[in-house]
């Protein structure tokens, strides 16, 4: 049996309990102050004693006796079909005139309480090119730029620098090989991002790759003419991914968290101008001898 970690009495101290009361010599006051219980919770042990005997002094189950009666199924069921049409439990009890713990109940006993419940995530698709050049993912990474060590080092954020803009940094990188190409430049827009293609077409070649697709994002310097004829000039195909669906990049988007810790985040820089310098360095490590977890442990260059 388990006692309740601060019961003032067990099954033998009740025993004692109803012993001394039921004699002459003590009465129901001094009987429940020896015990430092109320008289009432004495006079509870006693009736109990009387009509059950000794298995009455017994520790009972907190469990009530009467559960409350469940929502009848029908309205439970309008209740999820509401649900998932992305109405909120608040808007639901509102228009069912339900109260908010009820239909809370009900969303939570379905497996639709978070909203995320609503639509499951969709299963991992992984996929690699057989030949290096014929996918090369692009994307567009916003830095800070540093003026001075920020709070990402020092964790003070009472001291910021005001102010200081942004860089961008353009990213390249094959999807058989993951031999990527790098650049920090100025801005996002079409002159500037065309011209990184046109920069990293170049790299390629010179490692023996010759491109034949691209992947982006929808992102405006993606879309803009300028970047479509040069796609055209090259004989580039352009495959843009689902928007809102930055996974479908994800080679991009996972050589970026590499690249922030790594490179951008690895070591407190006192300006931009540091960071930046140190970039080509990281970068033909990353390209020549870093391992890569998906290459069996081998630096990229190797399947170049």
């Amino acid at each position: 049996m388990n006692l309740h970690s601060k019961a003032r009495t067990c099954p033998a101290s009740r025993a004692l309990l109803v012993e001394r009361m039921t004699s002459a010599a003590w009465s129901a006051d001094q009987a429940a102050a020896a015990l430092g219980i109320t008289t009432r919770t004495a006079f509870k042990w006693l009736a109990r004693h009387r009509a059950e005997g000794s298995l009455g002094l017994r520790d009972r189950s907190s469990r009530p006796q009467r559960l409350a009666r469940l929502t009848v199924e029908d309205r439970s069921e309008l209740v999820v079909r509401l649900r998932r049409s992305r109405m909120t439990g608040q808007q639901i009890a509102r228009r069912l005139r339900m109260p908010r713990s009820t239909v809370a109940a009900i969303l939570k006993r379905a497996g639709l309480a978070r909203l995320r419940d609503l639509e499951p995530p969709q299963p991992i698709v992984r996929y690699e090119r057989d030949r290096p050049g014929e996918l090369i993912h692009l994307d567009i990474k916003k830095l800070g730029r540093i003026e001075k060590v920020g709070h990402r080092i020092t964790g003070d954020r009472r001291v910021r620098s005001r102010g200081a803009g942004w860089e961008y940094v353009h990213v390249a990188i094959d999807d058989a090989s993951r031999l990527a190409y790098v650049e920090v430049l100025a801005n996002e827009q079409a002159e500037t991002t065309a011209a990184f293609l046109r920069r990293a077409l170049i790299f390629y070649r010179r490692h023996g790759i010759r491109v034949e697709r691209v992947m982006t994002d929808n992102g405006s310097a993606y879309v803009s003419h300028l970047f479509a004829e040069l796609c055209k000039q090259h004989h580039l195909r352009h495959i843009r991914t689902r928007p809102y669906t930055p996974r479908t990049n994800g080679k991009a988007e996972r050589f970026i968290q590499t690249m922030l810790r790594e490179w951008a985040y690895f070591r407190p820089y006192s300006s931009s101008r540091i960071r930046t310098a140190l970039l080509p360095r990281w970068l033909t490590h990353y390209n020549h001898r870093r391992p890569h977890g998906s290459l069996n442990g081998q630096a990229p260059i190797s399947r170049v």
